[in-house]
């Protein structure tokens, strides 16, 4: 079954997949001697070949002029094409905008990155060693608070149909995670990723603002930007259309449609965007249109990630809701990639923000560590071969 099904994935590369370039602008030699869209065609396909159903990607040049790439299907009942406007599930990439949002209300004097959690959430982190006096909202941004990453999720089809439809209240998600003891590390001399600490920063959003965190990401990013196509669902199941549906391979014979679920975090985790509106973020982001310089630059200071984070992302540092990768052309990009509900996405900006690209893949193949870091070095060959089209990067 595996073997007809990835044959059929392979034939559907050849005849759906589709390449559209906005503009007329000369090719620019990309790193393998091809014009950057045949290149960006060629990576799309190289992930569609590892058994993922469907991939969209788009990559916007230092001109503005864009080139958009699908590959496979985004139905594999019907068959049908995946758009190239499609949404799918942010996930883990809205903490870059949870994060932009804490630091313009830094910049305005409310609250300050030293602060602890304990003065804007009393009594709220305490427990099993959990101390919220002693964790800074600095220690949250960069995950190196030390707050155990409680989320629950589903492992197996059958936890996935039982659990699809649970609402959790950010409460709930804190009393989870302080219920375990902390890391193994005190507040800043460690790193390990936790959702948990974002549960953190959003509740302190609304207590600083009065409203909830993704009230502010509305006024304070998309109106501003116009990003009309990237929506918080709250705890709808359910996306916009056009999407692709959205698979999780669990093994051979065993790949479920994920597609409808209430995101575990529903005030963190459930948005929807789409390419085109990702990479307008991360551009304004990096260029300087949402943050003043200082709290940029105390976005950009980084700090090395653990062993596991590492294997995924070499050579990687976190900042501050934003993450720095290395450049095989010189330099480095930044960008935050986001995971859940079968929704894989990566994305990279340019330092100076004019050169970002998004790929997004509505299937995971999460079922043994080989094939997810196939599937992620594929896509991350996919972002450095659009970033170093222009060629060398200065260090």
């Amino acid at each position: 079954m595996a073997l007809t099904l990835r044959s059929h994935l392979v034939t559907a590369v050849c005849c759906a997949a589709t390449l559209l370039a906005a503009g007329t602008a000369p090719a620019v030699a990309s790193p393998v001697g091809s014009s950057p869209a045949e290149q960006l065609r060629r990576d799309t396909a190289a992930i569609l070949d590892l058994g993922v159903s469907g991939v969209q990607a788009r990559v916007i040049g230092g001109d503005g002029r864009q080139s958009v790439a699908t590959s496979g299907t985004a139905d594999l009942r019907t068959g049908r094409p995946v758009s190239a406007d499609s949404y799918f599930r942010m996930a883990s990439t809205s903490k870059t905008m949870v994060a932009t949002v804490v630091l313009q209300l830094e910049a305005e004097g409310r609250p300050s990155l030293d602060d602890t959690v304990d003065h804007w959430l009393p009594g709220l982190v305490d427990g099993n060693g959990n101390d919220g006096r002693r964790i800074s909202l600095r220690h949250l941004l960069q995950h190196t608070s030390g707050i155990r990453d409680a989320m629950p999720g589903y492992t197996t089809p059958e936890e996935y149909y039982q659990q699809r439809y649970t609402v959790y209240e950010p409460e709930q998600l804190i009393d989870l995670a302080m219920g375990q003891a902390p890391e193994e590390f005190p507040p800043g001399e460690g790193w390990a990723y936790s959702n948990t600490g974002y549960v953190l920063l959003d509740m302190v959003v609304r207590k600083a603002t009065g409203r909830p965190a993704h009230r502010e990401i509305e006024k304070r990013i998309l109106r501003p930007l116009g990003l009309h196509r990237t929506t918080w669902m709250g705890t709808s199941p359910t996306l916009p259309r056009p999407h692709a549906r959205a698979y999780q391979y669990y093994g051979p014979g065993s790949r479920v449609d994920v597609t409808e679920q209430i995101p575990v975090d529903h005030e963190n985790l459930s948005w929807v965007t789409t390419t085109r509106d990702e990479n307008r973020f991360f551009r304004a982001l990096l260029d300087g249109r949402l943050l003043p310089a200082r709290q940029l630059a105390e976005m950009k200071k980084t700090v090395p990630v653990d062993a596991g984070a590492e294997e995924m992302w070499p050579g990687g540092r976190y900042g501050l809701g934003l993450v720095e990768r290395p450049l095989a052309c010189g330099g480095s990009y930044w960008g935050h990639e986001g995971g859940d509900g079968g929704y894989i996405t990566l994305n990279g900006v340019t330092d100076d923000g004019r050169r970002s690209v998004v790929v997004s893949m509505s299937e995971a193949r999460g079922d043994t560590l080989e094939h997810i870091l196939e599937q992620e070095n594929a896509a991350g060959d996919l972002i450095e071969n659009a970033l170093c089209a222009g060629g060398p990067r200065n260090a």
